[in-house]
């Protein structure tokens, strides 16, 4: 037990979220269990992992949501291990939620771009139809995340394009798409930024520059695809052919990468195979079971496209060193095993002060200098 490494997970503690400013003692070794000296509240290492308040051993659990993350059936694992079938949905709950807090702290941080493939996945629920929307970023592979929606309508692309947004710096950016109009006036609409104007009312909204929109539009004869027609809606020939060139070492305008994406997740996720008998009842297992296979594709797992060679010594021997997308994005170091993902700890957002009325107090003025710095 390292208190150093541990923050405070009290939401109403100044000190919440910050590691290594002393305020972390140890309150019990046995039980793993540490005190903020600033708050005097106790918590288990536990706290803000899926494994809090579990009384079924770490190891068991990790093991059963690895097999969940990779596709194997939840019959099966209940059969295999003996459990419920309530426990194990509650397990997943648990990992998914999690993983989209995981994926909120580190993915969604702002980064050059450079080309993003966006799609949907008709998703068969008992009883309805859902759309499921993903995008991806084509140099690292990394998956920028999805969103869940009844129906395919610009409300579910504007959504997914905001995330998009979360995760790019104005920076030249091409975005490759299907034929769905939608998808223009989403783009259009989010990649914009107010000019601040000392004038009252609503200032006007400047498009980001460098924004390049490309179609990919298939025709199909009889279910086979006769033809393919690829356009630029917005930029320059030019401009595609750079960022193509940067991203993926040229090439024409493809939605391929996003596409291989899809068969990933339809692998691993049951709910999504195109004609199966498994069906998803509820929207929110589609939502925590999508998010607990990106992260774990993220985080997890090596990508045979990012390997990167090594010359070793005089012989000029190559290796080949794998790397995860999250590896190939900058993110983390080295490739998480799956005890590390459920349990890294997403720090809360840092402590305000109350607005109050009247003279803060010397006390005040000394916690909002200690830990609002």
């Amino acid at each position: 037990m390292d208190p150093q490494t541990v923050f405070c997970p009290n939401l109403d503690c100044p000190a919440r979220g910050q590691v290594g400013q002393g305020n972390i003692g140890v309150f019990h070794n046995k039980e793993h269990r540490y005190i903020c000296h600033q708050c005097h509240k106790t918590f288990t290492e536990t706290k803000g992992t899926p494994f809090y308040r579990l009384r079924t051993a770490k190891d068991q659990v990790t093991v059963v949501l690895t097999l969940l993350a990779y596709g194997c059936p939840a019959q099966a694992i209940v059969v295999a291990f003996g459990l419920d079938e309530r426990t194990v949905r509650d397990w997943l709950a648990r990992a998914g939620q999690h993983c989209e807090q995981v994926h909120q702290q580190l993915v969604q941080q702002p980064r050059d771009l450079g080309q993003v493939q966006a799609d949907e996945i008709r998703v068969k629920q008992q009883g309805q139809i859902v759309w499921l929307a993903m995008a991806l970023q084509v140099a690292t592979r990394l998956w920028l995340g999805a969103v869940v929606s009844p129906r395919r309508d610009l409300a579910l692309i504007i959504a997914l394009v905001q995330q998009i947004r979360r995760c790019a710096l104005c920076r030249p950016l091409l975005v490759c798409i299907d034929g769905w109009r939608a998808y223009v006036g989403a783009i259009q609409a989010v990649f914009r930024e107010a000019m601040p104007t000392r004038a009252r009312g609503r200032p006007a909204l400047r498009p980001w520059d460098g924004i390049v929109i490309a179609q990919v539009v298939k025709q199909y004869a009889q279910g086979h695809v006769i033809g393919v027609v690829r356009r630029i809606v917005q930029g320059t020939a030019d401009q595609v052919r750079d960022l193509l060139q940067r991203t993926q070492g040229g090439g024409v305008i493809n939605t391929a990468y996003i596409e291989r994406l899809n068969a990933t997740f339809r692998s691993r996720l049951a709910g999504l195979v195109r004609r199966g008998r498994s069906l998803l009842r509820q929207t929110s297992t589609l939502q925590v079971g999508v998010y607990l296979v990106g992260t774990v594709y993220n985080f997890c797992t090596y990508h045979q496209s990012l390997r990167v060679p090594l010359l070793i010594g005089r012989s000029g021997r190559r290796h080949w060193v794998p790397r995860t997308p999250a590896m190939a994005a900058g993110l983390t170091d080295h490739r998480w095993t799956m005890h590390e993902l459920l349990t890294y700890h997403v720090p809360p957002p840092r402590w305000t002060p109350p607005k109050r009325r009247g003279r803060p107090s010397r006390e005040t003025k000394r916690v909002i200098q200690q830990w609002c710095q």
